[in-house]
């Protein structure tokens, strides 16, 4: 997509729906499928979604919350819906919810639920502005503001992190580090090594 086709586009134009069967190389010896591999799903059907409404590559920068909400068990389906929450600059939160279904019996559970924050890019590997989203439902209106307010706390995490590292770093140049127990550049004490 040019950077100069910025339009908003509905949330329904980068929906996306992934289905998948549980086979035993999914799951552990108890037969409930790894956390991981639903994860995966996840980050994939987010992925999609984030490049649909960029129209170009998007990559995942973090993954806010993944709640596991059920077991998913081997043979059962596994549905992953996954749509555009609400966008910045360069960025865009996808809202994605997990649903198995028992294949005989017909029984959907709700399993799983993430928000992951993707940064569209152009073809020199930099962040890119992304349309914005239109929330066309009432529904859809909630998601796009639970995502500014996730998007608040984001930041507003950063912030408090980079205060608290920035006033350890004053105290440091005031109290140089124990002599008897180095640091690295992350202030953990820095390992000896043993010669044998």
């Amino acid at each position: 997509m040019a950077e100069g086709n910025l339009a908003a586009k509905p949330v329904s134009a980068s929906q996306v729906t992934l289905v998948q069967l549980m086979e035993i190389t999914d799951a552990n010896i108890a037969g409930i499928v790894h956390g991981g591999t639903i994860m995966k799903l996840v980050d994939t059907a987010a992925g999609l979604a984030a490049m649909k409404h960029c129209g170009g590559p998007a990559v995942t920068v973090s993954m806010d919350s993944m709640s596991f909400l059920a077991p998913v068990r081997i043979g059962d389906t596994v549905t992953v819906r996954a749509s555009v929450n609400d966008v910045g600059r360069t960025s865009l939160e996808v809202g994605v919810r997990v649903e198995s279904e028992t294949v005989l019996s017909g029984e959907r559970t709700h399993t799983g639920s993430a928000y992951l924050v993707f940064v569209a890019l152009d073809e020199k590997g930099k962040p890119r502005p992304v349309p914005s989203v239109d929330a066309q439902t009432q529904n859809q209106r909630r998601r796009q503001k639970e995502a500014k307010i996730r998007r608040e706390t984001r930041l507003a995490h950063k912030q408090a992190i980079q205060e608290h590292r920035d006033q350890v770093q004053r105290e440091q140049v005031v109290a140089p580090p124990d002599e008897d127990e180095p640091q690295d550049d992350e202030g953990f004490p820095r390992r000896r090594h043993l010669r044998m």
